[in-house]
C-alpha cells in the first residue's frame, strides 16, 4: 500500500480537500485517543455519515496509517536529501536533527498522533517498526560521526540517538503554533542546544 497520497473520499462536503478530512480525522483520534474514538465521533466530527466513511475507507484504523503516514514519510524524506547523505557524519546528523525538528513543527498533528500509537493494531505495529527503523538509520550515523573523531566516543550511539530525538519528539507536547516562539525559534535552540550546548564560549 502506498502511504504517499491521501484517498479523495467520493461524495464528501464540497468544503473538504483530502488533507482537510485528515487532518478532523487526526485532531479527532488526538484529543480522544484512538482507541476511545468511534466512528460516530468521526461521522459528527467530519459531517459524514458512517456508512460514507466506510465506502471510502474500511475503517479508523486505515485511517491511522494514512494519518501517521503522512509523519512517517516526512521522516524518512529527511534521510534522503542530499545533505542528509553527503559529508562529514556529524554535519550530516545536525541536519537530520534539524529538518526532523521541522517536521515535526509543520507537521505537528501527524508527528504527534505518530509518538502516540503503542501497537495494539496492524497500523501501529507498522508504524512503530517504520519508527524503529528511523532509529537504526540514525543510531548508525551517530556511529559514523563517532569513527570520525567529531562525537565523543564514550558513548553509546543508540543512547545518543535517544537523547537528541527525545528532545526533538518532547516538543510536541508543549509547541502549539501561534505562541511566542515560532517553530523556526524552537528549531534553532534545539540545535544550537544539542550540538554547542549551554555554555557561553569564552
Amino acid at each position: 500500500m502506498t502511504t504517499t497520497s491521501t484517498p479523495r473520499p467520493v461524495g464528501r462536503p464540497a468544503r473538504y480537500t483530502p488533507d482537510e478530512l485528515l487532518a478532523v480525522v487526526t485532531n479527532e483520534f488526538i484529543s480522544r485517543g484512538y482507541d476511545a474514538t468511534s466512528m460516530e465521533n468521526l461521522a459528527r466530527a467530519t459531517g459524514l455519515t458512517k456508512s460514507s466513511i466506510y465506502h471510502h475507507f474500511s475503517g479508523k484504523e486505515e485511517l491511522l496509517r494514512l494519518a501517521v503516514a503522512k509523519a512517517i514519510d516526512a521522516l524518512f524524506a529527511v534521510l534522503d536529501e542530499e545533505v542528509s547523505r553527503a559529508g562529514p557524519a556529524v554535519e550530516r546528523l545536525e541536519h537530520v536533527v534539524r529538518r526532523s525538528a521541522e517536521v515535526l513543527v509543520t507537521q505537528l498533528p501527524y508527528v504527534t498522533l505518530l509518538l502516540r500509537v503503542r501497537g495494539n493494531t496492524d497500523a501501529e505495529r507498522w508504524a512503530l517498526g517504520r519508527r524503529r527503523e528511523f532509529d537504526t538509520r540514525l543510531s548508525a550515523l551517530v556511529q559514523a560521526a563517532i569513527e570520525e573523531g567529531d562525537v565523543r566516543s564514550d558513548l553509546d550511539p543508540r543512547l545518543v540517538t535517544r537523547l537528541l530525538f527525545g528532545m526533538v519528539n518532547s516538543v510536541v507536547e508543549w509547541f502549539r503554533p501561534g505562541a511566542a516562539a515560532t517553530g523556526e525559534d524552537v528549531v534553532d535552540a534545539l540545535v544550537a542546544l544539542a550540538f554547542h550546548g549551554l555554555k557561553e564560549s569564552r
